[in-house]
């Protein structure tokens, strides 16, 4: 497996890690608990790798999947979205503006991306990391 492709892995990897702690703080109520367990192995199985560093910014990408699973949630938003069937009808208010949604969590997607890329390109070339003086 290549270099590049075996980064994007683990990237992809601390995302799904990230991402699993997230749905795990959210629903911490009700089957958060149950979650837990599945990051926290995540976890463990990407930190024991000896280039497990090289994929972290996929933590930082991994914010922005709770903001699509809201943007799906209030895709008849904003506002009030009714709807009806045989059986009635039924009302939901408060719906957020996905756009907002959508945009915040692409830019958040992006900006993980973007660390990543940034990274691997400086271990590419060799070059040391930033200190400020």
């Amino acid at each position: 497996m290549t270099r590049g492709r075996r980064d994007w892995l683990l990237f992809t990897g601390w995302a799904l890690t990230g991402a699993g702690y997230l749905l795990a703080l959210l629903s911490i109520l009700t089957i958060g608990i149950f979650i837990l367990p599945v990051p926290l192995i995540g976890t463990f199985v990407l930190a024991t790798r000896h280039d497990a560093q090289r994929g972290m910014a996929g933590l930082v990408s991994s914010a922005s999947l709770p903001l699509f699973l809201l943007t799906y949630l209030n895709r008849h938003g904003p506002g009030t979205y009714c709807s009806t069937s045989a059986h009635g009808g039924s009302c939901t208010e408060g719906l957020l503006d996905p756009r907002i949604l959508l945009a915040v969590g692409a830019l958040v997607l992006a900006g993980g991306v973007t660390l990543f890329l940034v990274m691997q390109r400086r271990t590419a070339t060799g070059s040391a990391p930033l200190r400020s003086p």
